[in-house]
């Protein structure tokens, strides 16, 4: 193996600080995974410790050198991703000031507020693409300084949690414009920071640090790094993009017309556009992309193959996947006129509901468990339709090819059902690594192996597999207006439901 010829992608998740190797040509060479633990230290708070997110990514990074049998020398570059939004505050000497505030941190429902009052939502949404959400990193800045003044105080930067393992690996404040798009502190026309945002807020503009593309060095591996992770000092290391941005670019979702569909325990619909398109009511994310000069949609659905996933293990424990949903086979589209709401963790695109609430409709004494099952295939496909839906209307035109991942979509069933539901091609790729993968192929095109990140995509990502809309997409036309129907008659139904069940 010739030196320097790999490239790394570190993936700081929720879960698990993963370092990958991959060739300039995709093949994978070694993946290493340390787990990382999640503390929730009062009801609605998430937080983790950036400490461990360093020393499982150099726990990793040794791991996957050691498995591919080189050294530090053989890697070209590195890049980076991780979970969006979360917060690290640093003091003045780049010491964590306290733990990392996550994504699924719900504390800040006051502080949204806030910040819609001082912007007025609309205008808030014009210029970020968005709405303020408790998951964003804004209205984490203002619960810091709001409950833990001493903290604030001592602030002089914040970072994103993969940024903060960039920090440890240079000693350079970074950040790319993916993930700061996620911070709704952004100005998504000029893709870097909003001085009206930041000023409404009170946020210093020096807090922020500098921000760039995907595949621009944003520093080199310190000696310090080097002798802690085992990579050679100097090697360059990339902007990246949050993981979201970097999954798409790890399955070829760069150019218009070409829709990620991640199947996993939440639904995410990711769509690229050339320009910095909006939905007026900020009920898509809008956000940059990893890839240079574009940008790009995102609906989230909070239980997607999770509402499969509850399901059989309330209703069939047990019973394995394959013959569950092998059942729902003979069941006809539609499932003899039931449908499933699979709110059942509440919902985010297109209704940002905590109350929204799942269920069943329409069943008879002739529905059996199959009808259930393909009831909740259907019901999930419906939603995920929902963020197609408003995608096309915010202006993107026509999908060509809808580029599935996750454990979802490993069910033939399904992948057929979504084909049909959304009346577009549904694609399986060779790529399976997720946005590790997409981080390395950033690296790629920075250390020179491609000329651009749609290049490197088209010479490394291949489709392997391919469904068809069929006869039931004419079915499923009937039947989703029925479902879109659904939450508006209920949704007050839901919160007086919750009132009721939690009167305090």
């Amino acid at each position: 193996m010739s030196a320097q010829s790999l490239l790394l992608g570190i993936d700081i998740s929720t879960t698990g600080a993963k370092a990958l190797l991959i060739d300039p040509e995709g093949r994978v060479v070694a993946s290493a995974t340390t787990a990382l633990t999640l503390s929730t230290p009062r009801p609605l708070w998430s937080e983790q410790s950036p400490q461990e997110w360093w020393d499982g990514a150099c726990s990793s990074i040794r791991l996957a050198l050691s498995q591919a049998g080189v050294s530090g020398e053989a890697v070209a570059a590195v890049g980076l991703t991780g979970q969006m939004h979360g917060l690290v505050m640093l003091d003045e000497s780049g010491e964590v000031l306290r733990p990392a505030i996550l994504w699924n941190d719900q504390r800040t429902g006051p502080q949204c507020d806030e910040i819609r009052s001082r912007l007025g939502r609309e205008r808030l949404i014009q210029i970020c693409g968005n709405d303020a959400l408790t998951g964003f990193t804004a209205p984490k800045i203002l619960w810091v300084q709001q409950h833990e003044p001493q903290v604030y105080e001592r602030t002089r930067h914040f970072l994103l949690p993969k940024d903060y393992v960039r920090f440890r690996l240079t000693g350079e404040y970074a950040m790319d414009k993916a993930d700061g798009s996620g911070t709704i502190l952004f100005d998504l026309r000029r893709r870097d920071w909003s001085d009206d945002i930041l000023s409404a807020l009170e946020i210093p503009r020096e807090w922020c640090p500098p921000t760039y593309e995907g595949p621009e060095v944003t520093g080199e591996i310190s000696q310090q790094a080097a002798a802690e992770t085992g990579l050679r000092a100097g090697t360059p290391v990339v902007a990246g993009g949050g993981d979201q941005a970097a999954g798409a670019v790890g399955v070829g979702a760069v150019q218009h017309g070409i829709i990620s569909l991640a199947l996993g325990t939440s639904g995410v619909v990711f769509a690229s556009t050339a320009s910095p398109l909006i939905e007026e009511q900020g009920r898509l994310h809008a956000f940059c992309h990893a890839v240079p000069g574009q940008w790009h949609f995102m609906g989230v659905m909070l239980s997607a193959a999770g509402s499969l996933q509850w399901y059989r293990d309330t209703l069939a424990p047990g019973v394995s996947f394959d013959e569950l949903v092998g059942a729902a086979e003979q069941v006809s589209p539609g499932s003899d006129g039931l449908l499933f709401l699979p709110y059942l963790t509440g919902e985010r695109t297109p209704y940002p509901d905590p109350l929204a609430r799942a269920g069943w409709i329409g069943m008879t004494l002739r529905h059996r468990r199959e009808h259930l099952t393909r009831a909740v295939l259907e019901g999930v496909a419906f939603g995920l339709k929902d963020s197609f839906t408003l995608i096309q209307q915010a202006g993107l035109g026509e999908i060509h090819q809808v580029r599935v991942s996750g454990g979802g979509a490993r069910s033939p069933l399904w992948r057929q059902i979504l084909a049909d539901v959304l009346e577009a091609e549904l694609a399986t790729v060779n790529t399976t690594e997720g946005a590790a993968f997409g981080a390395a192929l950033l690296a790629a095109v920075s250390a020179g192996h491609y000329a651009s990140v749609p290049e490197a995509c088209e010479n490394t990502i291949q489709v392997t597999g391919s469904t068809q809309p069929g006869e039931a997409a004419g079915i499923y036309q009937t039947f989703y207006p029925r479902y879109r129907a659904l939450y508006p008659a209920l949704a007050e139904e839901f919160r007086l439901i919750n009132q009721a069940a939690n009167p305090d």
